[in-house]
């Protein structure tokens, strides 16, 4: 197994799937597209039956036929295909075997280090088959591992008919990255009871909360006149746009916050004195704290409007998914099933709650619930970003192990 997922995942690595939020194509990229369709020709080489593209949503989906001679529920794998929004033109996997604990050079020539000292994580690799980056790049870990993981437990399952399992429903998604691809997935097509993504980090991570989201989309107008004559007159954008993000609580955003706490960002701005767009993101696992950030939100709008002869600032806020214990929490048995996998395989649960989301969010709310599995991935969506054979191998097991349980 191990050297089919090294395989596999370089493979698809090296592939540019990166999703683009300005993009209104379904998917947003064709590049995604072009990888789906190589995607489902793999997976009926490999014995996969039922193998679609969905032109209308992106999705490929594929099925392994039950080996049992009773019903048991049908489990689905989720996956996505695009990465993050970061470099991923001419990504050069470098593949670094039995891994001695020490600094791993990345790129040379540039004198790009992945150190002990910044990422002590690392330790936790040592002797294994590591995967990084040329420090140019990111990975695609996220979630090409995942992805990797997945089609490698089916092709387990044909090669090893004595492997006992249930029907299993597989599906390979676009634009996660960007929030968009799952509120296309079609839950009635995919035909499963319940279902897991693989899209994590490290080796133990099991996640069946998330965030609720949302995101506000600021337009900010000034009126720009020559600093000379300005008085009574000017209005900086510019300004404004700052005033209005220290306005907000200082003390409530990513990089002061952890657990349970919930938080907003200013994740993308740009402008001039006439004009500034703005980008936040607000995030709470709390439902009412959810709605309270938001109306605090929009209160902070009002409030800078009414200082002006006229409305200066327009938003645009919309929820982007929700938290999906809200939803699973009613019937816990898949995490059970999933966390029983686990210690079978010898692995020890972190459950957590995950400062983030998944597919998963959203199609939990379409009707399936979709807890997350973790891929074996680290420093996810940047240079440094890695993964570890090993890693993906206990990831293709624990899936295993979930449907060998699940056939009992």
């Amino acid at each position: 197994m191990d050297e089919q997922l090294l395989k596999r995942f370089v493979k698809y690595a090296k592939v540019n799937t990166r999703s683009d939020m300005n993009s209104q194509t379904v998917p947003t990229t064709y590049a995604q597209v072009e990888f789906a369709l190589k995607l489902a020709e793999e997976l009926k080489e490999i014995g996969l039956e039922e193998v679609e593209y969905n032109d209308a949503n992106g999705f490929v989906t594929a099925t392994l036929p039950s080996n049992l001679a009773h019903d048991v529920p049908v489990i689905g794998f989720i996956a996505h295909i695009d990465t993050a929004d970061f470099n991923a033109e001419n990504i050069q996997p470098q593949v670094h075997v039995n891994y001695d604990g020490n600094d791993i050079v990345l790129n040379k020539e540039l004198g790009i280090v992945m150190t002990t000292a910044e990422f002590p994580q690392l330790a936790h690799y040592i002797g294994e088959t590591v995967i990084t980056t040329d420090g140019t790049t990111l990975l695609g870990a996220d979630d090409k591992a995942g992805m990797a993981s997945i089609v490698t437990a089916m092709e387990e399952f044909i090669q090893h008919p004595e492997l006992p399992h249930g029907k299993i429903r597989v599906a390979f998604g676009p634009d996660e990255e960007i929030g968009r691809g799952a509120l296309l997935f079609d839950v009635d097509q995919f035909q499963a009871d319940f279902a897991y993504t693989l899209d994590s980090g490290r080796v133990g991570k099991f996640e069946y909360e998330t965030f609720n989201a949302a995101q506000a989309e600021l337009t900010i107008k000034g009126t720009s006149v020559h600093p000379g004559t300005a008085k009574d007159s000017m209005v900086n954008a510019l300004l404004v746009a700052a005033q209005f993000a220290t306005a907000l609580p200082q003390k409530e955003v990513p990089e002061k916050t952890e657990g349970y706490e919930g938080f907003y960002m200013l994740s993308s701005q740009v402008g001039t004195i006439d004009e500034v767009k703005a980008t936040y993101i607000i995030r709470d696992h709390d439902k009412a704290g959810f709605e309270k950030r938001k109306q605090h939100f929009a209160a902070l709008v009002d409030q800078f409007n009414q200082t002006f002869d006229q409305p200066r600032i327009a938003m645009k806020l919309y929820d982007q998914y929700y938290n999906m214990r809200d939803i699973i929490e009613k019937d816990l048995s898949i995490v059970e099933l999933a966390l029983n996998a686990y210690r079978a395989l010898g692995i020890e649960p972190d459950v957590k709650p995950f400062r983030g989301g998944t597919d998963g969010s959203i199609i939990t709310y379409k009707g399936l619930p979709t807890p997350n599995i973790f891929t074996g991935a680290e420093n996810l969506h940047g240079k440094y970003e890695f993964v570890s054979v090993e890693g993906m191998k206990q990831a293709a097991q624990v899936v295993i192990e979930i449907a060998r349980m699940n056939a009992e």
